[in-house]
């Protein structure tokens, strides 16, 4: 990664030990956080994207095997790619991860790696004042003038509460760690969850074991083709909520679940068949029911989906009265503080509204700078004495973006 002049710091030197004050810190490279970085560079903004893997490929290196690239509705759509067309039959977590990395080294995207992002705050010393803080877990500093949020939600597994969960003999796993359907054969497994996920992995678990599908609600049923003008407006919905600050619901919530080809066969075995209400408690031995009846279980597989991994911002007070971040019309910039920008968030922690986020953030982010630039603020001016004084283009602590149109 290079400094502003050209120039790299010397072999070793971590980019948050060089006093360096950057247009946006990008926190996160998965699709949107890659994208984002795109439209920044092309807008001419100076910034780093910060990513706690250690490799590319976001939280698609970390799915389950048997999740192939005819599963994932786009996840490897980023601008301007012209890579081929994936084979519909490669493993997600394999294929995407070459290509996000691909896609890295092609474009020249400043991703530093692994850094993990604990704590985002304002700047509290006068010489960095009106500056953003990003700590990371080694204890290193990044400042940054805006910030672009990538951080999906893969990072925070949501299992609910229910009484006796620590009494339960069995297996229990949510799909964050889904080990594959050969570790549940012959253990009767309750399916937990109305989502995508959980449609999935009943088809792959109801071949190789006794199943029981749970859910919270009934599920909705997708009789129609899953078309882009169709995922256009299911982001749309998922919007609405952001734009009212309340907390995002997922895209698949209102896109509805439809059965792929090679979930027929557990169709056929019943599967699918008329899923149970929740249960209300686990015991040892399985679980136990509202109306009091009681089913024999060896397994639970939570698929209950995930939670924005948002706690970093915390300090920032963000969130809304409402519980969520709320979030303009356009989706992505924080109405709380417009410096920010959220992406893989509410309507963009889908595939289908990922790379769209990430060229609104960008241009949120020199929004941002450009009223910075109007109203004669200067953040975070550095003394000469800085260690970025003698990388730099351009004056210490003012903002070095050209702004391209």
């Amino acid at each position: 990664m290079s400094s502003t002049d050209g120039s790299a710091p010397p072999p070793g030197t971590p980019l948050s030990e060089a006093g360096r004050t950057w247009d946006a810190v990008v926190v996160g490279a998965g699709q949107a956080g890659l994208a984002a970085s795109y439209h920044l560079l092309r807008l001419g903004v100076e910034h780093v994207v910060l990513d706690a893997d250690a490799a590319p490929g976001g939280a698609w290196r970390h799915r389950w095997d048997s999740l192939s690239m005819a599963d994932v509705h786009g996840v490897a759509d980023l601008p301007d790619d012209h890579a081929p067309e994936p084979d519909p039959t490669a493993r997600a977590n394999t294929l995407v991860p070459a290509r996000f990395a691909d896609y890295e080294r092609r474009h020249d995207l400043p991703v530093v790696r692994p850094v993990r992002v604990v704590r985002v705050e304002e700047e509290q010393d006068a010489e960095r004042a009106g500056l953003f803080r990003v700590t990371d877990d080694a204890g290193g500093s990044w400042w940054g003038r805006t910030l672009v949020n990538a951080t999906g939600t893969w990072t925070r597994p949501f299992v609910p509460h229910y009484p006796g969960a620590r009494d339960f003999r069995g297996l229990q796993v949510h799909t964050h760690d889904y080990p594959g359907a050969e570790a549940f054969r012959g253990l009767r497994t309750v399916v937990v969850g109305a989502g995508a996920s959980a449609v999935q992995l009943l088809g792959e678990l109801a071949l190789v074991t006794d199943t029981l599908w749970v859910t919270r609600r009934p599920p909705v049923w997708r009789t129609d083709d899953f078309t882009p003008e169709a995922g256009r407006e299911a982001v749309a919905l998922v919007e609405e909520r952001v734009r009212a600050g309340l907390p995002p619901a997922s895209v698949v919530s209102v896109t509805g679940l439809v059965l792929r080809p090679q979930e027929r066969a557990a169709e056929a075995l019943g599967a699918y068949a008329d899923p149970r209400p929740v249960f209300t408690r686990l015991e040892p031995d399985g679980v136990r029911f509202a109306d009091g009846t009681f089913e024999p279980a060896q397994a639970v597989l939570w698929a209950t989906g995930f939670r924005p991994a948002v706690a970093h911002l915390a300090p920032l007070h963000l969130r809304s009265a409402a519980g969520g971040i709320q979030l303009d019309r356009l989706g992505t910039t924080a109405v709380a503080d417009p410096r920010v920008q959220l992406v893989g968030y509410g309507p963009s922690a889908s595939t289908v509204g990922a790379s769209r986020a990430g060229r609104a953030a960008a241009l949120g982010v020199r929004r941002a700078l450009l009223a910075g630039q109007e109203a004669g603020q200067e953040p975070g001016q550095e003394p000469s004495s800085s260690p970025s004084s003698s990388r730099s283009g351009s004056p210490s602590g003012s903002t070095s973006v050209p702004l391209r149109t």
